[in-house]
């Protein structure tokens, strides 16, 4: 069920959404080759608890981090560990902040040190069409429009979409009714109104768009191990377009030239 929030309600979500940007604004200043996705997970939740948040993703349904390390060919729910970060890696940091009672979720795909050219343009592209998926969040239209606005974009430039993981609605639980994928049919899905809140999170690969969830039952990542981007932002559709309520400008102030 489709829950519409008032503009209270709202109010609460950009709350928890600046604190999860913030969050993300700390952690941007660590990304180095030679620091540990724990490290960086470390600076996320004591961040966060700083703050009066509290990450939401410890402990959901028994994942054990604050953030979701998603290194390489990781395209979701990689365990924060002792994997040590080197020149030419990506990692996505997936976020979620509860703050008096609603949530904000946020990710981005950071690069460390030089990496490949191929796999700067993927993540740069990854982040060009999260903003064409908000583009076409318009009260009337449906997500189908948001799913193709990010399919084609991407599928132009030659890369493939993860299908078997999707953005969501967001409010007082971290995921709640639409899903919103990465590909689909303009015209199709559920209708969007006022009052949606939204998290839209392309996850784009360079190779084959499968992916296999390894032992531990929660991280997914690419079948053929090329790299994958990931980013998202948080979004109310408010007097008939999408609101965007988190930022990367606190990455950017961080990241100075190196932000992409």
């Amino acid at each position: 069920m489709i829950y519409l929030k008032t503009p209270e309600e709202i109010q609460r979500v950009r709350e928890a959404s600046i604190l999860v940007s913030r969050t993300l604004g700390e952690v941007a200043k660590w990304v180095a080759p030679g620091v540990t996705t724990l490290k960086l997970d470390t600076i996320a939740r004591e961040f966060i608890r700083d703050n009066g948040g509290r990450p939401a993703c410890l402990g959901y349904g028994g994942f054990p981090g604050s953030i979701c390390a998603e290194v390489n060919e990781i395209v979701v729910h990689g365990f924060p560990s002792n994997y040590t970060l080197r020149e030419g890696d990506i990692i996505g940091t997936d976020c979620v902040v509860e703050l008096n009672g609603y949530m904000g979720d946020t990710c981005y795909t950071f690069t460390v040190g030089e990496v490949d050219e191929k796999v700067l343009a993927l993540c740069k592209t990854t982040k060009e069409s999260l903003y064409k998926g908000i583009e076409a969040c318009k009260e009337g239209k449906r997500i189908g429009d948001i799913a193709n606005a990010v399919q084609t974009y991407c599928e132009a430039r030659g890369y493939t979409i993860v299908r078997e993981m999707c953005g969501h609605g967001i409010g007082k639980g971290m995921h709640e009714d639409p899903e919103v994928p990465n590909y689909g049919r303009r015209g199709t899905g559920a209708l969007i109104k006022n009052g949606m809140c939204l998290a839209i999170e392309p996850m784009i690969n360079l190779g084959s768009r499968n992916v296999v969830i390894e032992a531990d039952g929660w991280t997914c990542r690419t079948k053929d191990r090329k790299p994958s981007a990931h980013y998202e932002h948080t979004v109310a559709v408010v007097d008939g377009k999408a609101e965007i309520l988190t930022t990367f400008e606190y990455i950017q102030e961080a990241l100075g030239d190196r932000f992409i």
